[in-house]
């Protein structure tokens, strides 16, 4: 009983310091700005949905399938979200009126890859998977080519298959 009333106690002393001395969180990708902006990570998120979907095709009915499948979809369902924020970054952080200009199909693009991630994350769709990232890709390519560079398409060496978008060198 005495524990109970400590943690108890503990726990009022903390939610009253949080009301004396409230703690604020930021969370930003850099906001200087930092002029720092890749979409690698946001392929290498929609490349793991993607091998994800596949390996839930994958699975049978047995009861360590089914462990697999919790674990599976969870990571499915992280790495959607996390490509989702990183397009954010790059769409709210890097992109200026400028590069709409010169990119006019830019908007629908990254509203059709942010609605391609939510569908990859509430669906079990390899299909669903895969437009998520052809649509990562284009922005990749826009991205880099509003940098100056050229582009390449080449196979990303995994179980998950499909291109990964890379800057050529100049």
């Amino acid at each position: 009983m005495y524990v109970e009333y400590s943690i108890m106690n503990m726990s009022m002393k903390n939610k009253l310091l949080d009301i004396v001395y409230p703690t604020n969180y930021a969370f930003a990708h850099c906001d200087i700005p930092c002029g720092i902006y890749d979409p690698h990570t946001a392929q290498l998120d929609a490349l793991t949905v993607v091998r994800m979907n596949q390996l839930i095709a994958d699975l049978g009915d047995d009861s360590e399938s089914q462990t697999k499948l919790g674990r599976y979809m969870s990571v499915k369902e992280t790495h959607a979200e996390s490509c989702k924020n990183e397009l954010r970054i790059i769409w709210a952080d890097y992109f200026r009126p400028e590069h709409l200009e010169k990119y006019p199909e830019l908007h629908d693009l990254f509203w059709k890859a942010m609605k391609n991630a939510s569908k990859a994350r509430q669906q079990v769709s390899l299909e669903a998977a895969e437009e998520l990232l052809e649509s990562v890709r284009k922005i990749a390519e826009i991205f880099w080519a509003s940098k100056g560079s050229e582009t390449k398409r080449q196979a990303f060496p995994s179980p998950a298959g499909g291109e990964i978008v890379y800057p050529v060198s100049n």
